[in-house]
Order: C-alpha cells, then structure tokens, then sequence
C-alpha cells in the first residue's frame, strides 16, 4: 500500500521543484511508474481476502480493481491535459497538476480505508480538488453554476451518511470494516431503523447518481475540463457503488423489504437516461447521460445483493470507468479542433481523421457491450441475477440494452459518418499523444477479456 501512497505524496513536491520544462514529461513519466506498480495490487495472496497495511489501511479483491483504475487514470489525465493548459503559466499549469495528484491520494485513501469514518472522510475530500477543477478550468461560463450544483448535491446526500454511521458506532462500538462483518447483525425493525438506513445509502446513490438524484452529473461533466470529466466518470462514480457494497453488509434485514424503490428507479433510470441521450445535441452531454444508465445497472445490481448481482456490478464498474473515460477524451479531442461540442456542426469527421474513427469505433462497440467486452459480462451478469430476482425487470433491462445500443451507434454516426459540413476547412492533424491516450484507455479493456477474475470482486 504505502509503495504507492508515498510516491503519490511525493509526486506534489516533484511537480513544484521541476523546471518548467520538463514539468509533463516528468509528471507523466512519475504517474506512470506509480500506476504500473500499482497493477501488483491485482495479484492477491492473503488467504483471508484482506492484504494488510495497518489497522486502517487494508486491500481486498473488492477495492483492488478500483484503486488499480483509480492509480492508472492520473498519467492518462495528464496526457489529455496537455494541450488544455499550455497557454497558461506555468504556475497554474503545476496547481492543475497538483489537484489532480490530490485527488489520487484521496482516493487511494478512500478505496484503501477500513475504518469507515475515515472512508467518509477522504470520500467528501475528494470534492474540493474536483470542485476546483470544474470551476476553475471549466470551458464555459456555466461552469459555476455546476460546481454549486455538484458540490449541494453531494453534500446533501452526505450529510445523513455522517449521523448513520456515528449511530452505528454507538450500538455496534466499532467501524472497521474487519469486525463490522463478524458484529451480531442488528434487529432492525422500528421506523428510525429504516430511516437510518435510507440515511446509510442516500449518499452514495446520490454520487452514482441513481436517477432522480442524477442532475448535477451531465451539468458538471459538461462544464468540466477534460481530466474533470476523466475522473469523474472513471472513478468518482465508482466511489457510490464501492461503498454501497461496503455498507450493504450492515443493512441485511431491511434491504429486502426497503430496497424495491431504489432498483424500480434505477431501472426506469437506465430507460429514461437512454431516450434522453437519443436526442442530445451536445456531445459531452450525451456521453454523461449514458454514464447515468449504466451506474443505475450497478447500482440496481448491488442492490438485490447476490454474488452474481456483486460481481457484475464491479466488472461493469471498471469496465464502464475505461470506456466512458476514453469518450469523453475523444468528445475532447474534436472540441480542441472544431471548438464546439454541437454534434450537428461537426460530423463527417472519418474523411479528416480517419484513425481517430478507428478510436470511436471500438469505443462506441465497447460503450454499447459489444460480446467479449468486460462491459457484456458486468451487464449480462446484473441482468441475469435480475431476471433471478422478479422476471418482469427483463422489460426494462432488455429495453435500456436496446437503447444504449441506439444511442451508440447515433453518436459514432453523427460525429464520423456523413458529408463534411462546408464550414470545416482546415483542422489539425491528430497526434501521437492522442493515440497514445486512447490506446492506453482501450487496451486494457481488451485485455480484460483474457484475465477478467482480475476483476470479479469478492466471488475470484
């Protein structure tokens, strides 16, 4: 653990002490190192699930996948970024930098907690760095204005997670999550009990978003920068499902009763965010109402609380993580060029940059669940424990995979396919870094497909 979180810490001070020149070769070169030691993570030994650090610090097959996802985006975060900042000075160039270290510590820190204060704590941490970002990077100027939006949200829905676990550590006198699983299961039966235990998921189906509760989500990924949009969709979503799989091991009498309102909006949500996303105009915004239906898979997944339901909840996580994470770098790539995220003023993009429709191409089949994708088996294995569970959610399941399909494929063909508008006379060529970004997002996605216990969670 601490092989990681050191160099991490360490890469702050780097950052500010190398000259100005080097400044992206060596935080990139830095991050990358730290990530690919991180994939040591993987490979897990301890017989009782937990690989120990401290008390406090812990990993197990649950958090693993998602701290590995977590250490690999920041040198894919730095890449993107590149050209997004480097008009600016190179103090600000460094702060940019330093957030987005920031935020892997916290979520380090965050994905390796065993005590559940302490996964609060770094979990409402993450806000600040991600809350700076956004208002301070963001392209348009609507970009306040969603910053408040993500920072109420999140905060409102925190707040009752807070006063649940002071309550349990009052009645079960621990929260560490190594002898909260072995504590007598707690006769929940009167109606604050239920109400503490809305107040124990609120939080994190806010930060999934489940549907309802989604609105910050396509506001703050529109207005967002690039690494803004990477990491909130590839990791900061994923921080919702991990600790509801966390707390779901205290909440066990009630969920069965409690839990129907949550997987129907979940379910309606993967439906409704779908036709959503078949008329957007805007490419960012299309690409985050997609995450809102593919979190509200995971989160209805966790919910009927099945080792299959668990399993696919995780594999969809990560490999939704990579794939949404790679859009929102190609949605990026063609607003650094045309300076518009209108799909209807910049299509026909196959005749300019035909490489970089190779990228769309595998990211859009991946973003649908094309069959050997990760994405197809977190998917088939959320709604096959559905089906399991009340065989009418078939409808909604089968409609929403219909959808997604639709929608996929009608932003692949709006933005590459078609005549070039008249309008687009000259645009820059593609470049290494971008290939190297997106090759970098794609391929580990594929090379899932060979080894995915990698990433099966709890039931490996």
């Amino acid at each position: 653990m601490l092989k990681i979180l050191l160099p991490t810490i360490m890469l702050v001070p780097t950052i500010w002490a190398v000259p100005a020149k080097h400044l992206w070769s060596t935080a990139l070169s830095y991050s990358l190192l730290i990530s690919l030691t991180s994939l040591t993570w993987l490979k897990s030994s301890a017989e009782s699930g937990w690989s120990f650090l401290s008390p406090y610090m812990a990993t197990d097959p649950l958090s693993t996948p998602l701290l590995a996802l977590t250490c690999w985006l920041l040198p894919l975060m730095i890449l993107a970024s590149q050209n997004h900042t480097a008009s600016e000075p190179s103090s600000r160039q460094r702060t940019y930098i330093t957030l987005l270290t920031s935020l892997q510590i916290f979520l380090i820190m965050a994905f390796g907690a065993t005590e559940m204060i302490m996964f609060y704590i770094m979990f409402e941490a993450t806000l600040i760095p991600t809350l700076v970002i956004i208002t301070r990077w963001g392209n348009q100027t609507e970009r306040l204005n969603a910053g408040t939006y993500f920072l109420f949200y999140t905060l409102a829905g925190s707040l009752p997670l807070l006063v649940a676990l002071l309550l349990l550590q009052n009645s079960t006198g621990t929260l560490s999550l190594l002898t909260l699983q072995y504590a007598p299961s707690l006769q929940l039966s009167s109606f604050a009990d239920k109400l503490w235990w809305a107040g124990c998921l609120l939080a994190f189906l806010v930060k999934m978003p489940l549907y309802g509760a989604h609105l910050w989500l396509p506001k703050a990924h529109v207005e967002a920068p690039i690494a803004g949009s990477m990491v909130l969709a590839a990791v900061l979503l994923k921080l919702g499902g991990y600790g509801m799989m966390r707390m779901m091991i205290m909440l066990e009498p009630l969920t069965k009763e409690l839990s129907y309102p949550f997987i129907i909006f979940a379910l309606w949500g993967v439906i409704m965010t779908g036709s959503i996303c078949l008329r957007q105009t805007d490419l960012k915004s299309l690409i985050a109402y997609s995450s809102v239906s593919h979190m509200g898979l995971v989160a209805a997944g966790i919910l009927i609380q099945t080792p299959w339901g668990f399993t696919g909840a995780l594999i969809l996580m990560i490999a939704h993580g990579l794939t949404s994470s790679a859009l929102f770098c190609l949605a990026n790539t063609n607003y650094e060029r045309t300076h518009s995220r209108t799909m209807v003023l910049a299509r026909g993009l196959q005749m300019v940059l035909p490489l970089m429709t190779a990228w769309w191409f595998i990211a859009s089949l991946a973003n649908l669940a094309l069959p050997p994708l990760p994405n197809l088996m977190g998917e088939l294995m959320i709604i096959t424990s559905l089906l399991h569970w009340s065989w009418w959610t078939i409808a909604l399941t089968g409609a929403g995979t219909l959808i997604t399909a639709g929608y996929s494929l009608y932003m692949f063909l709006m933005t590459q396919r078609g005549p070039l508008p008249a309008h687009i006379i000259s645009l820059d060529p593609t470049h290494s870094r971008e290939h190297l970004l997106l090759a970098l997002h794609l391929l580990p996605l594929i090379l899932l497909i060979t080894k995915p216990e990698l990433i099966w969670g709890w039931t490996a």
